[in-house]
């Protein structure tokens, strides 16, 4: 993995790795371009053919088909070649003009047509995935404000930021660098990072991150880390690191196809020479090889794979979940362990007023205390300020019109309602330290996993107010399905709170619970569980989730409110935002993996059986055409049944079994 994806944007390095950027993005195109044109000379071909047109009309077009469709594999396993490497691209090549050579022209044609669209597909996501995890550097910003000896301010590149500058974050600024606050106060959205659904208080102290958003009150910030080992830029390595861990089962792959690829290659050649060593007559030796090597091609086996896990795809789609590949399909019925994230995940990721509590001898009922609340926190920005004015708004309130609006960043705001001095914000700075009996209920509510929020009137406590994310309805019924279909319970992962959490996961009936975690420490709670020898499912949403989402063997990303990198690092993602399609979706896989084995065993019976003819009797080639493309037939109608709407109904079926 090169290091100079680990930079900001702006660096040398970085500006290094564009010209191998953009290539890699057209030489995505260029390849769905060829398939794109393959695909359309051999529709416009085929009907030519079938109605038995004259040669010269559908002859060049066919030729198109081999060109277009065929020369770039073919110049890999070309190249490849030189490596002593000879892969089924290759050989599938080789396997359509031999096709050609003895007149089975639309074979040869299908499988070009078959071979380049799937390459092209696959360029494409990878390398839209690649410039997904690239932007994730953006989210740093390009300038930061720079505080000189003399007091001065300069303004510098945030790439230049060593440790031990300090730099001024005013509010609405995006923080350039790692540190540690000096002075100041401020609220900054850190959600990108530790996945918190609120803003977290800062003060002289406290640690902050890079691309992370300061919201109200100017901070000075001392740099502790360069820009390029931030945890922003750690993310990104850490995405790429864990993606490459999934590189030796394509090392699998590519080392079945070389033994398939060798073997028949050497049968191949064999069945050819060895009857004219013995002074069999040249045409009918090579009539002979010419079928054998159609009757043995793949593609019934390429059949029997894809079209299971193609209809599962397009059904799950129907139902709101987007499955990247066929690949990806079949990796979801694995998964026997899974991670769950928390805010966005289990939670809708939006924080409401869960408790209304007014004091005793304050004279206030709940309306009328969420009505005091809402006037004053109307003109702020602040995400507690938009759940406290959401509540009102629910119930109906009329909220008044305050005069003399005034906001101390990480304490609160305050306003003149009527008349009336009224405070809301943090119970510890509005009363300090003690014992008073607003604080005792604050502390009650925090201990239930609630952000409190007092209220004042006139200097006096008068209330206190819950905020909470919200659990999703579906959240224990899908836990507990998941469970059921894995042998074990899920695992919270989450940056949130440990109290928070642990109420959480209480009502979902979670008992494993991991608390505070950096997005690092998800990744290493995910490889735990693998190094156990688990294959384990992660569902997340948020950038910090991304690294978890491609280190597991499954990563799936809630859509709704995800992020770009979260749904371009997931396998799949859950676009209608319904967490009980996640198991679901399993389930359905776990069908498509039967009906792929299924569909193996007839390829199979059906292969064996026109190679045996073959090699011990003699095959009429039109009967082995028929046969090849009767068992392609039939494998591909097996497949295909998984698109009916019954098949996601029994799937949803058996989680209740």
């Amino acid at each position: 993995m090169s290091s100079t994806l680990t930079r900001p944007p702006g660096t040398g390095a970085a500006h290094e790795t564009v010209a191998p950027r953009r290539r890699t993005r057209i030489l995505a195109l260029s390849e769905a371009r060829w398939a794109a044109a393959a695909l359309v000379l051999f529709l416009v071909a085929l009907p030519l053919y079938l109605t038995g047109g004259p040669a010269w009309s559908w002859g060049p077009l066919f030729a198109g088909v081999y060109v277009t469709g065929g020369w770039e594999p073919g110049w890999a396993g070309l190249q490849a070649l030189k490596d002593r490497t000879l892969d089924v691209d290759l050989l599938m090549v080789v396997a359509a003009l031999g096709a050609a050579a003895i007149g089975q022209v639309l074979d040869g044609a299908l499988l070009i047509v078959i071979f380049a669209t799937s390459g092209a597909l696959e360029a494409i996501a990878t390398a839209r995935t690649a410039d997904s995890v690239r932007g994730l550097l953006d989210l740093a910003p390009t300038t930061a404000t720079r505080l000189r000896d003399d007091g001065g301010e300069e303004s510098v590149p945030t790439e230049e930021l060593r440790a031990g500058d300090t730099i001024l974050v005013r509010p609405g600024e995006r923080i350039g660098a790692d540190g540690r606050v000096l002075d100041g106060a401020g609220d900054v959205d850190q959600a990108t990072i530790t996945g918190e659904p609120l803003p977290v208080a800062k003060e002289a102290g406290d640690e902050v991150f890079a691309g992370t958003l300061n919201g109200t009150g100017a901070l000075r910030v001392k740099v502790e880390r360069d820009p390029s080992d931030s945890v922003i830029a750690r993310i990104v390595a850490m995405v790429e690191e864990a993606s490459e861990t999934k590189a030796p089962t394509q090392l699998f792959i590519e080392k079945v196809e070389q033994r398939y690829s060798l073997g028949m290659v050497a049968a191949t050649v064999a069945l050819f020479a060895l009857p004219l060593l013995f002074g069999a007559a040249l045409q009918p030796t090579l009539l002979r090889a010419m079928t054998f090597m159609i009757v043995a091609s793949p593609c019934a086996v390429v059949l029997a794979t894809m079209p299971p896990l193609l209809s599962a795809i397009a059904n799950a789609g129907r139902h709101g979940v987007l499955v990247k590949s066929a690949v990806v399909m079949e990796r979801l019925g694995q998964v026997d362990a899974v991670a769950l994230d928390k805010t966005g995940t289990l939670t809708e990721g939006t924080p409401r007023v869960t408790d209304i509590r007014p004091l005793a001898g304050s004279g206030l009922s709940e309306d009328e205390l969420l009505r005091l609340a809402a006037a004053v926190e109307h003109p702020s920005e602040h995400p507690l300020a938009r759940a406290v004015v959401d509540a009102a708004r629910t119930r109906d309130l009329d909220v008044p019109l305050v005069e003399g609006f005034t906001s101390a960043p990480g304490t609160g705001v305050s306003a003149l309602v009527a008349g009336r001095a009224v405070a809301v914000g943090s119970p510890t700075r509005l009363l300090g330290a003690g014992t008073h009996r607003a604080l005792a209920v604050a502390t009650g509510l925090e201990e239930e996993g609630r952000t409190a929020v007092l209220v004042t009137a006139d200097g006096s406590p008068v209330g206190v107010l819950g905020i909470a994310d919200r659990l999703r309805e579906e959240a224990a019924a899908a836990t507990s399905a998941l469970g059921r279909l894995t042998g074990s319970a899920p695992v919270l992962v989450t940056g949130d709170n440990p109290r928070a959490a642990t109420r959480l996961a209480d009502e979902v009936g979670i008992t494993d619970v991991r608390a505070g975690l950096l997005p690092q420490d998800k990744v290493a709670a995910v490889k735990a569980l693998a190094q156990a020898g688990r294959k384990v499912l992660v569902v997340g949403d948020g950038v910090n989730d991304a690294p978890a989402l491609a280190a597991a063997h499954t990563g799936v990303a809630m859509g709704r409110a995800g992020s770009d990198l979260a749904l371009e690092t997931a396998d799949a993602v859950v676009v209608r935002d319904e967490l009980a399609t996640v198991p679901t979706v399993i389930a359905l896989s776990r069908q498509a993996r039967r009906l792929v084995v299924q569909n193996l065993v007839i390829a199979a019976v059906f292969i064996t059986g026109l190679v045996v003819w073959d090699l011990t009797g003699h095959l009429p080639l039109p009967l082995g055409v028929a046969g090849h493309e009767g068992s392609t037939v039939i494998v591909g109608l097996n497949g295909l049944r998984l698109l009916a709407d019954g098949a996601w109904s029994r799937a949803r079926a058996q989680l209740h079994q």
